[in-house]
């Protein structure tokens, strides 16, 4: 009889997961007098008691379902087994304030960054080519390849060349008041800091978004219009537009990195195609380091609304005050509304690839999500589309879609992004860095050129969660120095960038 590892993470709980690779085997003794009745996958839950119809199945010291059915002690227990709970009330949420609780404050730690006139810092420095509408797009690319065959060679210090496609600007309503959603997106990712400033932009000229809402106060000059009757041919246009380029490439090839402290550090955390290990291993490690950079003065992001809706009171608890807890059930309410105009909810997020990977619904996803936003208390919430304008932890209120919470991220400012994975992907960004952390070391083995970093050893039980999280740490500071390279970056592998429009089309 084999005695297979399994993880219970709260002693309230009655059940646990398989942590071998090859999972339970029917008669496996798992703990003293609790035999599998059946085989059971990795990562996927085992009964620890006899489960009666009506019965609250525990993870994590919350319900995550009511089971259905009687579910005998050393039973798979499966999705359809489980009815989910109703979404916690947001107009029941009371906010007190949380009681102190003093950290060492860390110092000395520092990264080496380019310095932006407006004070931000940049992981990377690179053109970037933004746009005011999708007609535009082939236009961009074209120019992007001419760029980096013909001028980036002369320009050694500047990392890339990317063009900021979308699929907005025209045939929208532009007026309408979610139309503010992508129109801020577009304006606040051309300023983020990894492109040093230098705004550039490609319209067409009869758009409904007009392109100087992207450049904000920035001079006219840096608009190129496909449409401006001086130009006589596509190739001129070309010209127009390298000669616009060169302009900025000059001014990022200048910079150089020099050393920044931690507090000019904004790091986005987001999981995709996540699995039961994530709350164990993956998400609980990035906490850590999440909490170690806001120590140090810098900044977290976290996102995802329909993957902490179900774990707001444990937000609401952390808010740093009445103002920031009322801004984070507001973001809830929208989103909720938004759901409903479309008759979904936040249950329709867990993904067939969640669930083979041992989540058994939305709630159980929530518990384990929330945990890479660590234990800081959260001193702002950010709308979809705006920029940051604190220090510290922050709700970035986004869908949970990877591309669209990336891109939302990155307009409110992010420089590093930290994305954790327990089914896999090869999700990346040209604009920041991503580094990709496994919460298995299975995947890790098997994409061992698709992921930066393993927290498969938490649970294995062979490394703790702070001693991986100060790992991880270090390894931030390393790819924000430039001194290593993530998986994608050497690749190329790379996302477009995607909007959230919840506005109609017209």
């Amino acid at each position: 009889m084999n005695n297979p590892a399994i993880i219970r993470i709260n002693p309230l709980d009655n059940v646990a997961i398989a942590t071998a690779i090859g999972g339970i085997g029917k008669g496996d003794s798992v703990v003293s007098g609790i035999v599998a009745i059946e085989d059971i996958p990795m990562a996927h839950k085992i009964a620890l008691c006899d489960v009666h119809p009506g019965d609250s199945i525990i993870r994590y010291g919350y319900k995550i379902g009511t089971a259905n059915r009687f579910i005998p002690v050393g039973s798979w227990v499966q999705e359809q087994m489980l009815e989910t709970p109703e979404a916690p009330s947001l107009d029941e949420i009371k906010y007190s304030a949380p009681i102190p609780n003093p950290v060492e404050q860390l110092q000395g730690f520092t990264f080496e960054g380019y310095r932006n006139e407006d004070g931000s810092v940049g992981t990377k420095n690179i053109l970037g080519i933004s746009m005011s509408v999708h007609c535009v797009a082939g236009f961009a690319n074209h120019i992007i390849t001419r760029i980096k065959n013909e001028l980036l060679p002369s320009y050694p210090n500047v990392d890339d060349a990317i063009a900021l496609s979308h699929t907005y600007g025209c045939g929208i309503a532009i007026n309408a008041p979610a139309a503010i959603i992508p129109i801020r997106t577009l304006h606040n990712l051309a300023r983020n800091p990894n492109l040093g400033g230098e705004i550039l932009v490609l319209a067409l000229g009869c758009e409904k978004l007009r392109p100087e809402k992207i450049t904000g106060e920035e001079a006219e000059s840096d608009i190129l219009y496909m449409q401006d009757e001086s130009l006589t041919g596509f190739e001129e246009m070309m010209q127009a537009a390298l000669q616009m380029a060169e302009r900025h490439l000059k001014k990022l090839n200048a910079r150089k990195r020099e050393t920044c402290p931690i507090s000019d550090l904004i790091v986005g955390m987001q999981c995709g195609g996540s699995d039961a290990f994530s709350g164990i291993s993956g998400n609980p490690v990035a906490g850590f380091a999440a909490d170690l950079i806001v120590r140090a003065g810098g900044t977290v992001l976290f996102s995802e609304v329909t993957e902490v809706r179900d774990a707001v009171e444990q937000l609401v608890a952390r808010a740093a005050d009445e103002e920031v807890a009322a801004k984070l059930i507001n973001e809830m309410k929208w989103y909720d509304d938004y759901l409903g105009r479309g008759n979904a909810d936040r249950a329709a997020n867990t993904t067939p690839g969640n669930k083979k990977g041992g989540l058994s619904n939305i709630v159980e996803k929530a518990l384990g999500s929330v945990v890479k936003s660590g234990s800081m208390p959260i001193v702002d919430v950010v709308s979809p589309g705006d920029r940051i304008k604190k220090k510290g932890l922050q709700f970035v209120a986004t869908p949970a879609s990877d591309f669209v919470c990336g891109t939302l991220q990155l307009a409110a400012g992010m420089n590093l992004h930290v994305f954790i994975t327990g089914r896999g992907t090869p999700y990346g960004l040209a604009m920041v860095p991503v580094i990709k952390i496994s919460s298995n070391t299975k995947l890790a083995s098997r994409w061992h050129d698709l992921i930066d970093f393993d927290a498969g050893p938490v649970a294995s039980g062979e490394k703790t969660i702070e001693a991986m999280g100060w790992e991880l740490f270090q390894l931030m500071l390393d790819i924000a120095s430039g001194k290593k390279k993530v998986a994608t970056d050497v690749l190329g592998l790379y996302n477009e960038l995607a909007l959230f429009n919840p506005g109609p089309l017209t």
